[in-house]
């Protein structure tokens, strides 16, 4: 959890509707520690400590969340090691900070690649 979205209320998305533009750079021993705290058997790792660990439960992740044509999309940045654990123990549901914004903001995170999501934007 970021110190920005601390007081942001936390909601369940699916995971299949958070868009990750950034490819992430994975610690796979990480992922496999918040797998077995998924799976209700908290491990350890270099950036948890055990005391701190929730058995079945992760951090929520911070998405940004811009309305086009009615229709909400969510985009996320960071978590990536939550994403990959959600994936390999096959959670459809996280639990997500959601965070709305204008397309303006989600530009500066995107930039030219902005194009690739929405179609109604002006270069």
């Amino acid at each position: 959890m970021s110190m920005q979205t601390k007081g942001h209320p936390t909601e369940y998305l699916p995971l299949k509707e958070i868009i990750r533009p950034i490819p992430p750079t994975l610690d796979y021993c990480k992922i496999d520690a918040m797998v077995s705290t998924l799976n209700g058997v908290p491990k350890a790792s270099k950036t948890a400590k055990i005391e701190d660990i929730v058995p079945g439960e992760l951090p929520p992740i911070d998405v940004l969340s811009v309305k086009d044509k009615g229709k909400m999309k969510y985009f996320a940045f960071g978590g990536c090691h939550r994403f990959q654990a959600y994936e390999k123990s096959k959670t459809e549901q996280v639990r997500c900070r959601i965070i709305s914004c204008p397309k303006s903001t989600l530009r500066m995170y995107l930039g030219g690649s902005i194009f690739y999501y929405f179609d109604d934007l002006e270069e």
